[in-house]
């Protein structure tokens, strides 16, 4: 490893502290006597790498397990387990697609205040078996210590990575194309090379 490669610092993410959920959107006719589901991402890990200060040279990378997928909110329980089963058979096909993978190595970063940062990541995510290149995400990151914070949102289509589109009653009720992802993210910094994601019930276990 060189010299400038030890330059860099390295945080691996901890589901258990963080928030990430999807926002769908019901359409048709019953719209308005449905709710628009929150689906919590509940099962990933990640690491995220850079030169201190300045956030030059940035890497990131988050893997998740969709069949951890789970409906979060006030919904009843019989609605959630439909919607869960939809999901996971119909939707990601969990079983034939068990990871949902996300690459950057092109970060941008401008500083906002001490320790803090308004950041852009374009990047790689592939899911159900599709790669989609160039996902712009934007948010802002918070340095204290030996902790990251990251907080920010993006927007997809389903269609974009060939997943049907829910629809029940004959159409009048279903889910539309885009879906918004909105994240609060925590990281702990890795101390030594090669610690990695490896605190109980953190890790995706579905490689």
């Amino acid at each position: 490893m060189g010299e400038s490669e030890n330059n860099l610092v390295r945080y691996r993410l901890v589901a258990g502290e963080s928030r990430f959920a999807v926002q769908a959107f019901a359409a048709g006719m019953l719209h308005a006597f449905g709710h628009d589901p929150v689906i919590e991402i509940r099962d990933f890990e990640g690491e995220v790498e850079f030169e201190p200060e300045t956030l030059a040279r940035a890497r990131l990378e988050v893997r998740v397990n969709p069949a951890a997928l789970g409906v979060g909110g006030e919904v009843k329980e019989k609605d959630r387990l439909e919607i869960e089963r939809m999901m996971h058979e119909d939707v990601l096909e969990s079983a034939q697609y068990p990871l949902i993978v996300f690459k950057s190595g092109n970060v941008t970063a401008a500083r906002l205040g001490k320790g803090r940062y308004r950041v852009r990541a374009i990047g790689d995510l592939t899911m159900h078996g599709v790669t989609q290149n160039n996902l712009w995400i934007h948010g802002e990151a918070t340095l204290s210590d030996d902790r990251l914070r990251a907080q920010g949102e993006f927007t997809l289509k389903q269609t974009d990575f060939k997943l049907k589109l829910v629809s029940v009653a004959g159409g009048a009720l279903k889910v539309k194309d885009e879906l918004k992802f909105t994240f609060d993210l925590a990281g702990r910094k890795s101390e030594a090379e090669g610690e990695g994601s490896k605190d109980e019930g953190e890790a995706v276990q579905a490689k």
